[in-house]
């Protein structure tokens, strides 16, 4: 079957999707879809621009795929597996990892971090409306000088007077932060030096977020450097349950399993228009897809993709089942996000010259699995956490 086809993906080699319910496959396909047919003619024009198409805003509020997972916000009973979830970021990365991103911080980090670090006072207050998509979320930790080591060395501070948090610092990296209603800000309390979370309004005096240029990578995604300057919160808007980083990386291990499915999605459709484009493409009187070179690429790609799956399939076990650890996230994490870089630089490579033009699409892929490879934890730190885990012995710094 054709790889444009709803009904299948010409990746699924060994039939992942069957692992769904019926019910969960009308949701996958429901998603693969709208992917297909409201949001890819929008890509490339906006990927060529750097811009956010803020129309894709309202398609995807009309379209119910939005709030899945918080099932008392989102009418959605019940939730859907972390199966299903992890293969709707897979399907919306196959078509464009900007938007899955999007989506994501969205969906996923803003969301989330309401849900698990909020009371119930707060989720009411701020869900509905994100589950509606009325209202956008992004979520703030990284900062211009802390990444890797932003749980020890973040330099963002919150001082308390009496009911209202004074916010000082910088972030960068944030997604969606241009335009996003809530943003959840992670900031070091002074008086206690633990980590605290805070949902800061846009607009908020001495909150400036300033889109970031020049991106060779998720073009279509608004990052933004956030500088905070005296901004004031009120205590209502702390987190009431976040603690400690350990809270935020409980929160972090969840979501990045999101990405590492977010990485097969590149993989798939980098190899699907490859399969496609080697078809079709003709040197020496016949098509390149029955050139020995050519095969050997394509079956590798489909070997790092349906090993991939296999292990978020079972990932996605292991959080259904309330047994899943950081070092399970980190090894899919870095694990896929390392096949992903060898499978769309083959894909590209398939391409020849035409694979640097926007117009056949894989260039965009290429470049934006960069991204991928890198946020959410760099394949260097998932390593680490995952040597800890099997050696007992910590290596950090």
């Amino acid at each position: 079957m054709s790889s444009t086809s709803v009904e299948q993906s010409a990746a699924d080699f060994y039939d992942f999707e069957s692992v769904l319910s019926d019910e969960e496959r009308k949701v996958l396909l429901k998603t693969r879809a709208f992917m297909r047919d409201e949001i890819k003619p929008l890509v490339n024009e906006n990927w060529a621009e750097g811009t956010f198409p803020r129309e894709i805003v309202t398609k995807f509020r009309e379209s119910g795929l939005v709030g899945l997972p918080y099932e008392e916000y989102s009418g959605q009973r019940p939730a859907p597996s972390h199966l299903l979830t992890g293969m709707m970021a897979m399907e919306m990365s196959r078509v464009d990892a900007s938007v899955a991103t999007f989506f994501g911080v969205h969906n996923g980090l803003a969301m989330y971090s309401i849900h698990a670090g909020g009371d119930q006072e707060q989720r009411d207050r701020w869900l509905p409306g994100m589950a509606r998509m009325d209202t956008i979320g992004a979520f703030a930790l990284t900062e211009p000088l802390g990444g890797s080591d932003v749980a020890a060395g973040m330099r963002t501070t919150a001082r308390r007077e009496g009911d209202t948090w004074i916010l000082d610092g910088a972030k960068r990296w944030i997604g969606n932060a241009t335009f996003a209603d809530h943003v959840v800000v992670w900031a070091r309390d002074v008086a206690d030096d633990s980590v605290k979370g805070f949902v800061v309004a846009q607009g908020t005096p001495g909150f400036e977020p300033e889109k970031i240029a020049n991106k060779t990578s998720l073009r279509i995604v608004e990052n933004a450097d956030i500088t905070l300057t005296g901004v004031e919160v009120p205590e209502a808007d702390r987190l009431k349950n976040i603690g400690s980083f350990r809270d935020v990386a409980e929160i972090l291990r969840a979501t990045r399993a999101g990405v590492a499915w977010q990485a097969l999605g590149v993989m798939i459709g980098a190899y699907e228009l490859a399969l496609d484009y080697t078809v079709d493409r003709q040197q020496f009187g016949r098509p390149i897809a029955g050139f020995q070179l050519v095969q050997d690429m394509l079956v590798k790609s489909l070997g790092n993709i349906t090993a991939s799956w296999g292990m978020l399939v079972q990932l996605a076990r292991l959080q259904d089942a309330g047994v899943f650890k950081d070092e399970h996230s980190s090894l899919a994490k870095a694990y896929v996000t390392a096949r992903m870089r060898e499978v769309v630089a083959w894909a590209r490579e398939l391409f020849g010259g035409n694979g640097i033009v926007l117009d056949y699409d894989i260039g965009r892929f290429f470049a934006d699995a960069e991204a991928l490879y890198s946020y959410e934890g760099t394949r260097e730190m998932n390593t680490l956490i995952v040597g800890r885990a099997i050696t007992g012995r910590s290596a950090f710094v």
